[in-house]
């Protein structure tokens, strides 16, 4: 089941997609939250579909598409978690999970402009692997359990500004992580029967020209142990959202420019729709 949130910013409304149709959510879930993955929303929805009391949102594809997913409690980032990636910033690959957050309010619309930040010289691109948790996790015995606390996947954009994250960061990441909306997600979000999410081919591209090409089962750390690890030092909410990492084929590499105004950033994942921001100055 494809989930998506349409409508101008703060003002979205939660869809079911089936097909090429959108179905209002509205009476039975007021929002695609932690509350309502917590709560048993997806098989209310399916349950109201099959039943045909949903009505379809007429004017759909007139409306701006919203990040799939309400303003999640956190979102957790998880670093190098691609060896060639790794590679490429100078850095072996890592034999611990690597995390760094992003402040929530990053989270932004798939087809949302992305501003560069003031003072920024060095803005860049990240297409990775969003995994929203749909249980309380807390100290899961096994990766095994992983699975059963996750209630789908999403694309978004990691973008970074890679001066303030590293240059200047004072020794943590997430100070050129968390510029306003740094987090592009979406189109949708597709639940975990779906979607074979440990083997999915990645992509992005700047001004039509191709960057990234990869596929999900390179991780490193794959989903179910990251979605474990995370489990043994923090609790992980209902609708928070963990990004699991991002190719080679970045700025940082040297092999290609930062982005810059007038720049339009294209990112797709295998079942998991397209992005496409125009780059804009602050």
């Amino acid at each position: 089941m494809r989930f998506a949130r349409l409508g101008a910013v703060g003002e979205e409304i939660p869809v079911a997609l089936v097909g090429d149709r959108a179905y209002d959510l509205r009476p039975v879930a007021n929002d695609v939250d932690g509350g309502f993955l917590a709560s048993g929303g997806i098989d209310r929805v399916r349950a109201a579909l099959a039943a045909g009391t949903l009505d379809e949102v007429a004017d759909s594809a007139s409306l701006r598409i919203g990040a799939p997913i309400a303003r999640p409690s956190a979102v957790y980032c998880i670093g190098m978690n691609y060896a060639a990636h790794a590679a490429e910033s100078g850095s072996a690959p890592p034999e611990h999970l690597v995390m760094f957050m992003k402040s929530p309010n990053t989270v932004a619309g798939p087809y949302d402009d992305v501003a560069i930040p003031r003072g920024s010289s060095a803005t860049d691109w990240e297409v990775e692997l969003g995994v929203v948790i749909g249980r309380r996790a807390s100290y899961l015995a096994s990766p095994a359990e992983a699975r059963e606390h996750i209630a789908g996947y999403v694309m978004a954009n990691d973008l970074s500004e890679r001066d303030w994250q590293l240059a200047v960061s004072g020794g943590q990441w997430s100070k050129g992580k968390s510029a306003p909306g740094f987090c592009p997600t979406g189109p949708w979000l597709v639940t975990d029967d779906e979607i074979d999410a440990d083997d999915v081919r990645l992509t992005s591209f700047v001004n039509d020209e191709p960057r990234q090409d990869s596929r999900t089962s390179d991780l490193i750390f794959g989903i179910d142990r990251i979605v474990h690890e995370l489990s043994q030092v923090l609790v992980l909410e209902p609708g928070d959202l963990i990004l699991t990492g991002t190719p080679e084929g970045v700025a940082l590499s040297g092999r290609f420019p930062y982005l810059a105004p007038g720049d339009l950033v294209e990112l797709e994942i295998e079942g998991l729709g397209r992005q496409r921001q125009l780059v804009v100055s602050a």
